[in-house]
């Protein structure tokens, strides 16, 4: 994964069922970008592929959220991303 993909992820919505707050994972995919960001500069980013794993998002009910699986697929592969980076490896081409 590029910091390129993360710019262009888009998930479905949900209304009436529970989806993670949009605008926490809209923020917290920014921190993921700039961090790929960084990785594919030589440099080390901020977040961490642990801290992917780690986040966890507000519930929405009744009101527009992103779907959760989907959401959570997307970050198992920015973790995975990150992951590479960290352990030296170099990435996969696409």
């Amino acid at each position: 994964m590029k910091s390129s993909e993360v710019i262009n992820a888009k998930f479905s919505t949900t209304k009436f069922r529970e989806g993670y707050s949009m605008q926490e994972v809209d923020t917290f995919l920014d921190q993921i970008r700039g961090s790929l960001s960084a990785w594919e500069s030589g440099q080390p980013g901020a977040l961490t592929a642990a801290a992917i794993m780690e986040a966890r998002f507000p519930l929405t009910k009744f009101r527009s959220g992103y779907v959760e699986d989907q959401v959570d697929a997307f970050l198992d592969e920015a973790a995975a991303a990150l992951n590479t980076f960290e352990s030296g490896e170099p990435p996969a081409s696409r």
